[in-house]
């Protein structure tokens, strides 16, 4: 399995109503200093429907600014549509919908 679709096996198992941060995706995925990989899988993402990347935010909360499916504005909406909700910066509120995941679940 190559690196890119490590990646992706974790994104798919970030249930609706969470989010993970880039390096915790990395992290999860084999190598915690892949954290700007997971950026550019996340960019060419081959199954937007099968595949949430934008499920995968900053680890302040933050969205991204070149999110590859429609900018940051549909970043927050399908991120608003699961649940989420953000702070008066605009962020996740992490504490509230970080993703921690079971040993299992990974």
């Amino acid at each position: 399995m190559n690196t890119f679709d490590r990646i992706y096996e974790v994104v798919r198992k970030i249930p609706r109503g969470r989010v993970a941060s880039y390096g915790q995706v990395a992290a999860l995925a084999g190598n915690p200093r892949w954290s700007r990989v997971v950026g550019y899988a996340l960019h060419v993402n081959p199954d937007p429907d099968g595949i949430p990347c934008y499920r995968v935010v900053t680890k302040e909360g933050g969205l991204s600014e070149a999110f590859a499916f429609g900018g940051i504005n549909m970043q927050r909406e399908l991120l608003e549509r699961d649940g989420v909700e953000f702070d008066e910066n605009g962020r996740v509120v992490m504490a509230k919908y970080r993703w921690e995941p079971m040993p299992w679940e990974v």
